[in-house]
């Protein structure tokens, strides 16, 4: 039996770890944006770690390794570069294309609405002024909605830029931080961290390259398809489903809306052409490229993909979702490595 010293000890000890606990929670909490983003930076460092070590390996018949930080310096030169050129090839007729749209605008709302009104869907015609003015507004003036809208257009450049600096950090010091880390694993199980450390970048890995072959070929496949059916604008529309393709589920989805919203103010056999051939896009993506890619690389079951997509989805909005997948591999990673610890821990009882 415990005596009273010995009570209030404990009772101390128990107070102070739970309050520490709560302490420490209510920290991160407060901290969840600027976690976010060191959390976004680390996958990024994952995902470029094994293209940053094959430009460091030395080239045959040259000892000499490339410097890490000029490795990383190259990717995100050779990123920019590409960025460069599918803005060349992309946004002269992307801001046409846009500008046509806006002038025509007036006139394609008057066809949907024709439309609409043909098919029983609407009673009575309304201007565009009318559905600008009626629809749902918020509760702060107009120049409080620019304010914020330019707060969060300089909040998100200012992240990006946080990103792209924390993850050339990261990848200057990982090798380090993870030696650091290894100190406060036992001796045994450092090999075994080790491996399940590189097979978590691996994916992380694998995921980054197939949101990039994913979103390439949906775009690609979309302008080309839109552009031989005669699809107006179909520049903006092929850019609304590369960028949709990072949104798992809702981004393939809103780009096939938008295709068939654009297509229906041509005509209505357009409209069914376009949205039959997103459908078969979708299809391509979902028995195709996604299991070959996402699932044979990745690793990620069907269920833990959707169980993830809702956890994400809840908690972070799209971003959440985006993350979901890269996420779950790691998840997975920990799981089967906790999983082979308390096998050894059996094994060496017995």
């Amino acid at each position: 039996m415990l005596s009273d010293r010995e009570f209030r000890r404990k009772m101390l000890e128990t107070v102070l770890t739970v309050g520490g606990v709560v302490l420490m929670v209510a920290v991160l909490w407060a901290a969840r944006e600027a976690l976010m983003l060191v959390y976004v930076s680390a996958l990024i460092a994952m995902g470029f770690a094994p293209i940053v070590q094959v430009i460091e390996q030395p080239r045959p018949n040259d000892r000499r390794r490339v410097p890490r930080w000029l490795a990383i310096l190259a990717i995100y030169l050779m990123l920019v570069a590409v960025l460069v050129l599918v803005g060349l090839m992309v946004i002269p007729p992307l801001v046409a294309q846009a500008e046509a749209l806006w002038t025509k605008l007036p006139g394609e709302f008057n066809k949907i609405q024709n439309f609409l009104i043909d098919h029983k869907v609407m009673t009575h015609r309304v201007t565009l002024e009318e559905a600008v003015q009626n629809a749902p507004a918020g509760t702060g003036n107009a120049a409080g909605a620019v304010l914020v809208a330019i707060s969060s257009l300089i909040g998100g450049i200012f992240g990006l830029i946080t990103i792209l600096i924390l993850t050339f950090y990261l990848l200057i010091e990982a090798q380090s931080m993870f030696e650091y880390f290894l100190r406060f694993v036992p001796p045994a199980r450092r090999a075994d961290v080790t491996v399940a450390a590189r097979e978590a970048v691996s994916k992380v890995s694998a995921w980054l390259r197939a949101q990039f072959v994913l979103a390439g070929v949906m775009g690609t496949f979309a302008a080309i398809g839109l552009g031989a059916m005669g699809v107006p604008y179909f520049y903006v529309i092929a850019l609304i489903a590369a960028i949709g393709e990072t949104i798992p589920i809702v981004g393939p989805v809103i780009g096939g809306i938008v295709a068939v919203a654009v297509a229906i103010s041509v005509s209505a056999k357009l409209a069914v052409m376009v949205g039959a051939y997103f459908l078969m896009l979708h299809q391509l993506e979902a028995n195709v490229l996604v299991p070959k890619i996402m699932e044979r690389r990745v690793g990620v079951s069907p269920v833990a993909v959707m169980v993830a997509l809702l956890v994400g989805g809840a908690l972070w909005g799209l971003i959440g979702a985006v993350l979901a997948i890269p996420t779950a591999a790691i998840l997975s990673v920990v799981i089967e490595e906790v999983a082979a610890d308390h096998e050894f821990r059996i094994q060496r009882i017995r």
